[in-house]
């Protein structure tokens, strides 16, 4: 599988990455075997990113990877874990629980070392924390060799320019704004660049927007938004073909992602997402789909503190 630059790290990630949110069952009920053997198929099929958080599964994902990778060379992949969110409404950036978060993530996993370390959904915190304690207390931390890098993640794409210009970071990763229907982080890609920050796209699929498949209840997407974005999966299927492979062909065909992360547990569907990213991209088929997308370009969500956000669109709002 194609590999590309993490920005300065001097890593190089796969275009396609695990996403082990799933293996926490967070979108779903989930069949245990199938969620260990599809981190295992993911790595046999040549994916080298684990994305994962305490957050997910509460826990559960990070313990069910203790397993999937007991008996994986370390150096054969990169782990990417979180800190800072550990329930719906529980957040805690401190300097404290930065040290807890990390002792307790390596002992759960049973592992030496985090490649990266995310201060995971900032959005719904003062900023100011993030800069003057968390990250601070993070390259302490990394100098004691325990983590490799460090970044931020979270959905509004003024988090990550408001704190890269106020301290260093190795890696930022986003999700649902660099997909079919949204291309924002494209946007930032220049200020990041120019910070030689490493940029990870996440959920390629905008939690299943732009797949067949229904829509999870708390979903925030407008009336307009399903129903645009219906009329283009029913376009592809008429041509033949599947929104959702449209969709991952598109989010790692830009070269100025590293990454783009995506999880199932189910091991079928990891396997099929490797089969789409070798295959060559329907020109015809993505233009079409992206003409009938436009009245919904760059549509987007409020997400944690207005502060944190981004100004509201002013279309596709009903």
């Amino acid at each position: 599988m194609e590999k590309r630059a993490l920005g300065k790290t001097g890593l190089e990630t796969t275009v396609l990455g695990f996403g082990a949110s799933s293996m926490g069952a967070e979108f779903r009920n989930i069949d245990l075997n199938e969620a260990l053997q599809s981190c295992r198929v993911a790595l046999d099929r040549g994916m080298n990113l684990i994305d994962t958080s305490p957050y997910y599964g509460r826990g559960l994902s990070e313990s069910l990877l203790s397993f999937a990778l007991q008996d994986i060379p370390r150096d054969s992949y990169l782990l990417s874990t979180k800190l800072g969110r550990y329930a719906p409404a529980h957040f805690d950036f401190s300097a404290r629980r930065v040290r807890e978060s990390i002792d307790i993530s390596l002992e759960r996993m049973k592992i030496e070392h985090i490649d990266i370390i995310l201060c995971h959904d900032i959005e719904f915190v003062e900023l100011d924390q993030i800069v003057n304690e968390t990250i601070p207390e993070l390259r302490r931390i990394q100098q004691q060799g325990k983590v490799r890098f460090i970044g931020i993640s979270g959905y509004p794409m003024n988090i990550f320019t408001t704190i890269s210009s106020q301290i260093d970071l190795d890696v930022i990763l986003s999700y649902n704004h660099y997909t079919l229907q949204n291309t924002m982080l494209a946007d930032i890609v220049d200020e990041l660049n120019a910070r030689e920050i490493g940029i990870m796209n996440a959920a390629p699929f905008s939690a299943r927007l732009l797949t067949n498949a229904p829509l999870p209840e708390w979903h925030k997407a407008t009336n307009e938004v399903r129903a645009v974005c219906r009329q283009a999966a029913e376009h592809c299927a008429q041509a033949g073909s599947d929104i959702a492979k449209l969709a991952l062909q598109y989010s790692i065909a830009n070269k100025d992602m590293s990454t783009c992360i995506t999880g199932s547990a189910n091991p079928d569907r990891v396997s099929q997402w490797c089969d789409w990213a070798e295959d060559p991209i329907d020109e015809s088929l993505l233009a079409e789909v992206l003409e009938i997308l436009k009245p919904i370009h760059n549509w987007f969500y409020v997400e944690g503190r207005p502060e944190n956000n981004d100004p509201q669109p002013t279309e596709a709002t009903s």
